[in-house]
Protein backbone atom coordinates (compact mmCIF):
# COMPACT_ATOMS: atom_id res chain seq x y z
CA UNK A 1 0.00 0.00 0.00
CA UNK A 2 1.26 3.62 -0.52
CA UNK A 3 0.64 5.84 1.90
CA UNK A 4 -1.94 3.78 3.81
CA UNK A 5 -3.93 3.51 0.53
CA UNK A 6 -5.23 0.25 -1.29
CA UNK A 7 -4.05 -0.13 -4.90
CA UNK A 8 -8.30 -0.10 -5.43
CA UNK A 9 -8.20 3.74 -4.15
CA UNK A 10 -5.30 4.88 -5.84
CA UNK A 11 -6.91 3.23 -9.13
CA UNK A 12 -10.01 5.49 -8.11
CA UNK A 13 -8.01 8.93 -7.48
CA UNK A 14 -5.69 8.27 -10.69
CA UNK A 15 -8.80 8.04 -12.63
CA UNK A 16 -10.39 10.61 -11.24
CA UNK A 17 -7.58 12.65 -11.80
CA UNK A 18 -7.43 12.13 -15.45
CA UNK A 19 -11.17 13.21 -15.57
CA UNK A 20 -10.83 16.18 -13.57
CA UNK A 21 -7.84 17.64 -15.54
CA UNK A 22 -9.43 16.84 -18.96
CA UNK A 23 -12.09 19.19 -17.59
CA UNK A 24 -10.07 22.15 -16.61
CA UNK A 25 -8.10 22.00 -19.48
CA UNK A 26 -11.79 22.15 -21.68
CA UNK A 27 -13.78 24.63 -19.27
CA UNK A 28 -10.87 26.54 -17.18
CA UNK A 29 -12.20 25.72 -14.42
CA UNK A 30 -13.93 22.53 -12.23
CA UNK A 31 -10.66 20.12 -11.38
CA UNK A 32 -11.01 21.08 -7.71
CA UNK A 33 -15.02 20.97 -7.79
CA UNK A 34 -14.59 17.36 -9.53
CA UNK A 35 -11.82 16.36 -7.86
CA UNK A 36 -12.37 17.04 -4.18
CA UNK A 37 -15.18 15.02 -3.21
CA UNK A 38 -13.79 11.50 -4.80
CA UNK A 39 -10.19 12.08 -3.38
CA UNK A 40 -12.85 12.84 0.12
CA UNK A 41 -13.92 9.17 -0.54
CA UNK A 42 -10.35 7.91 0.45
CA UNK A 43 -8.49 10.39 2.50
CA UNK A 44 -9.85 12.86 5.02
CA UNK A 45 -11.06 15.95 3.60
CA UNK A 46 -8.89 18.02 5.10
CA UNK A 47 -5.76 16.10 3.10
CA UNK A 48 -8.00 15.93 -0.36
CA UNK A 49 -8.45 19.55 0.38
CA UNK A 50 -4.50 20.20 0.35
CA UNK A 51 -3.60 18.01 -2.36
CA UNK A 52 -5.79 19.33 -4.71
CA UNK A 53 -4.12 22.52 -3.81
CA UNK A 54 -0.74 20.88 -4.68
CA UNK A 55 -2.17 19.63 -7.79
CA UNK A 56 -3.43 23.34 -9.14
CA UNK A 57 -0.13 25.13 -7.98
CA UNK A 58 1.45 22.09 -10.17
CA UNK A 59 -0.84 22.17 -13.30
CA UNK A 60 -1.32 26.21 -12.98
CA UNK A 61 2.78 26.29 -13.70
CA UNK A 62 2.33 24.82 -17.12
CA UNK A 63 1.87 27.68 -19.37
CA UNK A 64 1.39 30.55 -16.79
CA UNK A 65 3.46 33.23 -18.91
CA UNK A 66 0.33 32.69 -22.11
CA UNK A 67 -2.56 32.36 -19.92
CA UNK A 68 -1.52 35.07 -17.24
CA UNK A 69 -1.00 37.83 -20.48
CA UNK A 70 -4.64 36.55 -21.66
CA UNK A 71 -5.73 37.78 -18.62
CA UNK A 72 -8.55 40.07 -17.62
CA UNK A 73 -7.69 43.07 -15.64
CA UNK A 74 -9.93 41.66 -12.73
CA UNK A 75 -8.47 38.44 -12.32
CA UNK A 76 -5.44 40.15 -10.64
CA UNK A 77 -6.97 41.72 -8.04
CA UNK A 78 -9.49 38.64 -7.77
CA UNK A 79 -6.03 36.20 -7.27
CA UNK A 80 -4.78 38.92 -4.66
CA UNK A 81 -7.78 39.21 -2.04
CA UNK A 82 -8.38 36.06 -2.40
CA UNK A 83 -4.85 34.95 -1.36
CA UNK A 84 -5.24 37.31 1.00
CA UNK A 85 -8.55 35.27 2.45
CA UNK A 86 -7.45 31.78 2.22
CA UNK A 87 -6.02 31.07 5.46
CA UNK A 88 -9.13 31.82 7.44
CA UNK A 89 -10.56 29.21 4.79
CA UNK A 90 -7.79 26.83 6.32
CA UNK A 91 -8.29 28.04 9.68
CA UNK A 92 -11.71 26.98 9.59
CA UNK A 93 -11.19 23.83 7.90
CA UNK A 94 -8.72 22.63 10.79
CA UNK A 95 -10.98 24.02 13.22
CA UNK A 96 -14.42 21.94 11.48
CA UNK A 97 -15.58 18.17 12.30
CA UNK A 98 -15.02 16.19 9.11
CA UNK A 99 -18.67 15.02 8.28
CA UNK A 100 -19.46 18.69 8.67
CA UNK A 101 -16.66 19.43 6.28
CA UNK A 102 -17.88 16.75 3.93
CA UNK A 103 -21.89 17.93 4.15
CA UNK A 104 -20.05 21.48 3.18
CA UNK A 105 -18.24 21.01 1.01
CA UNK A 106 -20.75 19.53 -1.46
CA UNK A 107 -23.07 22.22 -0.58
CA UNK A 108 -20.55 24.42 -2.24
CA UNK A 109 -20.30 22.39 -5.39
CA UNK A 110 -24.00 22.89 -5.37
CA UNK A 111 -24.43 26.41 -4.73
CA UNK A 112 -21.88 26.86 -7.68
CA UNK A 113 -24.29 25.16 -10.21
CA UNK A 114 -27.28 26.94 -9.09
CA UNK A 115 -25.54 30.44 -9.84
CA UNK A 116 -24.63 29.71 -13.03
CA UNK A 117 -28.26 28.71 -13.67
CA UNK A 118 -29.21 32.38 -12.94
CA UNK A 119 -29.65 35.09 -15.32
CA UNK A 120 -26.85 36.26 -17.46
CA UNK A 121 -25.25 39.55 -17.40
CA UNK A 122 -26.69 42.15 -20.08
CA UNK A 123 -23.64 42.89 -22.39
CA UNK A 124 -22.63 45.95 -21.41
CA UNK A 125 -22.78 44.47 -17.11
CA UNK A 126 -19.22 45.96 -15.87
CA UNK A 127 -18.61 44.31 -12.36
CA UNK A 128 -18.36 47.02 -9.89
CA UNK A 129 -16.16 47.07 -6.81
CA UNK A 130 -18.41 44.85 -4.47
CA UNK A 131 -18.86 42.49 -6.92
CA UNK A 132 -15.33 41.73 -7.53
CA UNK A 133 -14.07 42.66 -4.07
CA UNK A 134 -16.61 39.69 -2.69
CA UNK A 135 -15.55 37.68 -5.59
CA UNK A 136 -12.19 37.33 -4.46
CA UNK A 137 -12.65 37.10 -0.97
CA UNK A 138 -15.43 34.46 -0.73
CA UNK A 139 -13.00 32.61 -3.34
CA UNK A 140 -10.07 32.42 -0.78
CA UNK A 141 -12.06 31.78 2.02
CA UNK A 142 -13.22 28.61 -0.12
CA UNK A 143 -9.92 27.80 -1.17
CA UNK A 144 -8.23 27.22 2.27
CA UNK A 145 -11.72 25.17 3.59
CA UNK A 146 -12.56 23.20 0.53
CA UNK A 147 -10.23 23.83 -2.09
CA UNK A 148 -12.63 25.05 -4.47
CA UNK A 149 -12.12 28.88 -5.32
CA UNK A 150 -14.36 28.18 -8.43
CA UNK A 151 -17.89 28.62 -6.90
CA UNK A 152 -17.64 32.48 -7.12
CA UNK A 153 -15.19 33.14 -9.81
CA UNK A 154 -16.97 30.73 -12.16
CA UNK A 155 -20.75 32.52 -12.61
CA UNK A 156 -18.46 36.07 -12.08
CA UNK A 157 -17.16 35.28 -15.50
CA UNK A 158 -19.54 32.87 -17.03
CA UNK A 159 -22.49 34.88 -16.26
CA UNK A 160 -20.85 37.84 -18.71
CA UNK A 161 -21.00 38.09 -22.30
CA UNK A 162 -17.07 37.53 -22.80
CA UNK A 163 -15.22 35.27 -25.43
CA UNK A 164 -14.64 31.78 -23.82
CA UNK A 165 -10.61 32.28 -24.26
CA UNK A 166 -10.79 35.36 -22.05
CA UNK A 167 -13.15 33.90 -19.61
CA UNK A 168 -11.21 30.25 -19.60
CA UNK A 169 -7.55 32.49 -19.36
CA UNK A 170 -9.15 34.78 -16.27
CA UNK A 171 -10.02 32.07 -14.34
CA UNK A 172 -6.94 29.58 -14.97
CA UNK A 173 -5.16 33.02 -13.73
CA UNK A 174 -7.12 32.98 -10.53
CA UNK A 175 -7.05 29.27 -9.35
CA UNK A 176 -3.05 29.43 -9.80
CA UNK A 177 -3.08 31.99 -7.44
CA UNK A 178 -5.69 30.17 -5.22
CA UNK A 179 -3.58 27.02 -5.25
CA UNK A 180 -0.09 28.63 -3.79
CA UNK A 181 -2.14 30.47 -1.43
CA UNK A 182 -3.98 27.33 -0.04
CA UNK A 183 -0.71 25.10 0.08
CA UNK A 184 1.62 27.89 1.77
CA UNK A 185 -1.25 28.71 4.00
CA UNK A 186 -1.73 24.80 4.83
CA UNK A 187 2.20 24.69 5.53
CA UNK A 188 2.17 27.93 8.08
CA UNK A 189 -0.87 26.72 10.06
CA UNK A 190 0.38 23.16 10.28
CA UNK A 191 -2.30 21.68 8.49
CA UNK A 192 -0.27 19.83 5.63
CA UNK A 193 1.71 16.82 6.44
CA UNK A 194 3.98 14.69 4.25
CA UNK A 195 1.65 12.52 2.72
CA UNK A 196 -0.40 15.16 0.07
CA UNK A 197 2.45 16.22 -1.54
CA UNK A 198 3.24 12.21 -2.41
CA UNK A 199 -0.25 11.57 -3.43
CA UNK A 200 -0.06 14.63 -5.95
CA UNK A 201 3.51 13.70 -7.14
CA UNK A 202 1.62 10.35 -7.83
CA UNK A 203 -1.77 11.93 -9.38
CA UNK A 204 0.18 14.76 -11.58
CA UNK A 205 1.26 12.38 -14.29
CA UNK A 206 -2.75 12.22 -14.91
CA UNK A 207 -3.18 15.60 -14.57
CA UNK A 208 -0.52 16.25 -16.89
CA UNK A 209 -2.21 14.40 -19.61
CA UNK A 210 -6.19 15.14 -18.30
CA UNK A 211 -5.45 18.87 -19.35
CA UNK A 212 -3.50 18.25 -22.29
CA UNK A 213 -6.30 16.37 -23.92
CA UNK A 214 -8.45 19.00 -22.31
CA UNK A 215 -6.95 22.26 -23.97
CA UNK A 216 -5.94 20.62 -27.28
CA UNK A 217 -10.20 19.90 -27.49
CA UNK A 218 -10.59 23.19 -26.82
CA UNK A 219 -9.57 24.88 -29.54
CA UNK A 220 -11.74 22.40 -31.57
CA UNK A 221 -15.03 23.60 -29.87
CA UNK A 222 -17.10 26.81 -30.67
CA UNK A 223 -18.80 29.05 -28.21
CA UNK A 224 -22.04 27.43 -27.53
CA UNK A 225 -20.36 24.11 -27.08
CA UNK A 226 -17.79 25.89 -24.68
CA UNK A 227 -20.71 26.83 -22.57
CA UNK A 228 -23.36 23.89 -22.69
CA UNK A 229 -19.94 21.58 -22.05
CA UNK A 230 -18.90 24.06 -18.42
CA UNK A 231 -22.54 24.55 -17.33
CA UNK A 232 -22.45 20.48 -18.25
CA UNK A 233 -19.68 20.04 -15.69
CA UNK A 234 -21.11 22.30 -13.03
CA UNK A 235 -24.46 20.28 -13.06
CA UNK A 236 -23.17 16.99 -12.86
CA UNK A 237 -20.48 18.22 -10.33
CA UNK A 238 -23.98 18.89 -8.26
CA UNK A 239 -25.56 15.45 -8.67
CA UNK A 240 -22.34 14.04 -7.21
CA UNK A 241 -22.93 16.29 -4.69
CA UNK A 242 -26.29 15.75 -3.97
CA UNK A 243 -25.91 11.61 -4.17
CA UNK A 244 -23.37 12.20 -1.16
CA UNK A 245 -25.84 13.92 0.89
CA UNK A 246 -28.12 11.23 -0.01
CA UNK A 247 -25.92 8.40 1.16
CA UNK A 248 -24.35 10.35 4.17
Amino acid sequence: MLAGLTPGQIAVMIAATLAAAFVRGLAGFGMAILLVPVLGLAIPPREAVVVANWLGLLIGLVGVKRIAGQSERSAFIISALAVMATPLGVWLLAVTDPALARLLIALIALGSFVLVLLPKRPAHHLPGVLETGGTGLVSGVLTGFAGMPGPPVVPYYLRRAIPPQLARASMMTIFLATSIAGVVAALALGVATWREPLLAALLFPAVLLGNWLGTHAFGRVGEAAWRIFTGTVLGLAAMAALWRLLQA
